[in-house]
């Protein structure tokens, strides 16, 4: 005996299907994109002033968590913590045209905060921050800020280097996280644009 399924139960099970399948597609959708670029996307979310569907049958797109942008919350200690990487971006033509060294750089396993010394080393997760070298000087300088972008000012016409190390709360830096970006500074006009 075949038993009828009531219409309104038929559509329900069939907005059930899709959305399961919707949001399967979205996390590998997701992690296809994440895993190609450097830096995921952000979902779409509406502005203010605008309608949002209130359709109940609506599919919505996977929206990814804080935890998988952001990383893990500062108030649990992780175990097995990975090691961590620094990621720096090639310097921004626009800001080498006015002799502006500008780099955007992302760090992961790692939180870059203003704390330092020996009761720092043991935070988890783990903490640290810049340490920043121009042409070789002797000198460098701890950027402890997490503002995304180094910002080196004034550099005259002609070759540059710079180099950028990940380090502890004790200025150690992590093995194999240096990156060293070599660049020129063309002619320019010397305005303060910046």
């Amino acid at each position: 005996m075949s038993e009828k399924i009531n219409p309104l139960r038929r559509r329900f099970l069939g907005i059930a299907a899709l959305s399961i399948a919707a949001t399967q597609l979205g996390r590998f959708g997701l992690a296809n994109a994440q895993s190609s670029q450097t830096q995921p996307k952000e979902a779409a979310t509406p502005q203010p002033g605008t309608a949002q569907s209130t359709d109940p049958n609506a599919i919505r797109p996977f929206t990814p968590s804080a935890r998988d942008i952001r990383g893990a919350s500062p108030y649990l200690p992780l175990e097995n913590e990975p090691e961590p990487k620094l990621i720096v971006d090639p310097p921004l033509p626009q800001g080498l045209a006015l002799g502006i060294f500008w780099a955007q750089y992302r760090v992961e396993n790692l939180r870059i905060v203003p704390v330092f010394g020996a009761g720092a080393i043991q935070t988890s997760p783990r903490v640290g921050h810049l340490h920043i070298t121009v042409d070789d000087l002797p000198w460098w300088w701890a950027d402890a800020s997490d503002t995304n972008t180094i910002d080196i000012a004034g550099l005259p016409p002609g070759p540059h280097k710079v180099k950028i190390e990940l380090v502890d709360p004790n200025h150690n830096v992590f093995p194999g996280q240096v990156v060293t970006q070599t660049f020129t500074i063309p002619e320019y006009q010397s305005a303060h644009a910046h």
